[in-house]
């Protein structure tokens, strides 16, 4: 069944290139043409710039850093100020701001703006809660970054790796807020109710109303067309891709028929994709909201039991986090390691500053664009802050971080398998189930990032909708059959390009979300006592 499979692959790509015909597998075939078709791409993109003889940072992490930073300045520190607002907002405390009274109607009567235009702008309705809208967007950043990007970290750069992860994470908390409050701000809603936001809305929206109407459509069709290779790459077959790995080296025999196949895998995750990308972010949002609370609770769960097991090394480990911080080799971890590896081979580790998360927050229910701003910057906090130290602990006190070697993906999240297996040998069986559920559940919000964009350029028909998700389900079982690295880096590469023009839209647009933040927390002095 396997030779029929990957003959019938191998006579349809040939179809499409002659060349690639030889005596190589159709792994090595697809990875030789890709690679030198888009070597240039992914070399501008990851271009590095040199801080010493031998370790470099790519410009576009240098860029999403200072964009970063800029906004933490720009908007006093929000990542801080309004953290427990931003809590409560997700608990529903100001929900009743979302109900228009007298008051406010003559308030928007006074500004020549009726309530009805005020409505529509706003698209009061939306299609999900604040806690859908938060675990959508949390379902596609928290995944194999969290597990094996900390790994190859702390790999190259030491324990000290672990302080800048949280400082990078942190500061990207001011970014996802920019972002997300434009998504909402310029989002549009067809006539059946459907959602429509992010990056493409904002740029070309946004930026015409400031006189650069042609320069905003440019970009934004720059970042639909990176958004959707992301979409199949990074948000999908890597994804799969790795999950089978460690499915493949933890639960099945050698022995087993199955073992190595990973084309039935990537059949059965597509078919569970598909169930539920049919469905639109109505449906992924039912199920994020129940599929991350409980791939995160498994995850930490396990974490926190080594974390007891070996409680006596902790502040140890505090102590070499610190110590290591400061070393250079630390410091190179933290941000080579973290940002580039992590962030890279896991999609970004939060995707702070890259525009996809404000895509699922635009289906959010709300007139205050501010309000999912606020929501969306706990997605870093949770990502990098919390999941991505905790492990980063456990790596630490099992005695797993070795600096002599550097390792890859697939070999991080064995690491990351032994240190749990260390505190109780059955743990990465559970480590296995939350991989699955990361992998899956990020590639269902992908599909749904990818679709929007698609449907930007393309157009919002069954027809076109269809086409998109029939082929991001055939790339997840492609993604589970090979090992394309030539492929994946491109993808990947496409992921760190849609920063470019996301970080110019939210440079310029700035002010916007100050306007709109003071809006939504003077509401809040006003109606809630």
């Amino acid at each position: 069944m396997v030779s029929v499979f990957r003959a019938i692959c191998f006579k349809n790509l040939s179809m499409l290139f002659p060349c690639i015909i030889s005596e190589q597998n159709l792994d090595e075939n697809i990875n030789r043409v890709f690679g030198d078709a888009t070597s240039w791409f992914v070399d501008a993109i990851l271009a590095e710039i040199p801080i010493t003889e031998t370790v470099g940072i790519p410009w576009v992490v240098v860029v999403l850093l200072l964009g970063a930073g800029y906004f933490t300045l720009y908007f006093k520190f929000i990542n801080v100020r309004s953290f427990y607002t931003a809590i409560q907002v997700v608990r529903g405390k100001y929900d009743v701001l979302e109900s228009l009274d007298q008051e406010e109607a003559d308030e928007f009567s006074s500004e020549n703006i009726s309530v009805k235009e005020r409505n529509k702008d706003t698209n009061v309705n939306g299609e999900v809660s604040h806690f859908q809208a938060l675990t959508t967007a949390v379902s596609a950043t928290v995944g194999l970054g969290n597990i094996a990007g900390v790994a190859i970290a702390l790999s190259i750069g030491g324990a000290g790796a672990t302080l800048w992860m949280i400082i990078i994470g942190v500061l990207g908390m001011s970014s996802k807020f920019v972002e997300c409050t434009l998504g909402v701000k310029y989002r549009e809603v067809d006539s059946d109710g459907k959602i429509f936001g992010g990056p493409m809305y904002y740029l070309t929206k946004g930026l015409g109303e400031k006189g650069y109407t042609k320069f905003g459509k440019v970009l934004s069709v720059i970042f639909a067309i990176m958004c959707i290779g992301g979409s199949f790459g990074g948000g999908n077959m890597f994804q799969v891709n790795q999950a089978f790995k460690l499915f493949d080296h933890v639960i099945i025999s050698d022995n087993s028929m199955l073992h190595g196949q990973g084309w039935v895998f990537g059949v059965i995750m597509a078919i569970l994709v598909g169930v539920v990308i049919i469905g639109g972010i109505k449906k992924i949002a039912s199920v994020t909201d129940k599929i991350v609370p409980f791939m995160v609770l498994i995850y930490i769960t396990a974490v926190l039991t080594v974390l007891v097991l070996y409680s006596s090394a902790i502040p140890a480990a505090f102590n070499a986090i610190w110590e290591g911080a400061f070393h250079p080799e630390g410091v190179m971890g933290g941000f080579v390691g973290v940002l580039v590896q992590g962030f890279r081979r896991g999609a970004f580790s939060n995707e702070a500053g890259v525009g996809s998360a404000s895509i699922a927050h635009s289906a959010v229910k709300t007139r205050f664009p501010a309000s999912e701003g606020l929501v969306a910057l706990l997605e870093p906090f949770i990502d990098t802050v919390v999941v991505c130290t905790m492990t980063a602990l456990v790596l630490i006190i099992t005695g797993q971080v070795d600096t002599s070697t550097e390792i890859d993906f697939e070999q991080g999240v064995l690491l990351t398998a032994s240190a749990l297996e260390s505190g109780v040998s059955w743990f990465p069986y559970l480590l296995t189930i939350a991989v699955l559920l990361f992998a899956f559940s990020s590639m269902i919000s992908w599909s749904y990032y990818g679709y929007q964009a698609w449907s930007y350029l393309f157009g919002r028909s069954k027809r076109t909708e269809y086409l998109y998700k029939s082929i991001f389900c055939c790339f997840t079982v492609i993604g589970a059959a090979a090992t394309l690295n030539a492929v994946t880096d491109f993808s990947d590469a496409m992921i760190f390009a849609m920063m470019v023009p996301n970080m110019i839209g939210l440079f310029l647009l700035s002010p916007k979300v100050k306007d709109e933040l003071k809006r939504y927390k003077d509401s809040i002095a006003r109606r809630v006592r």
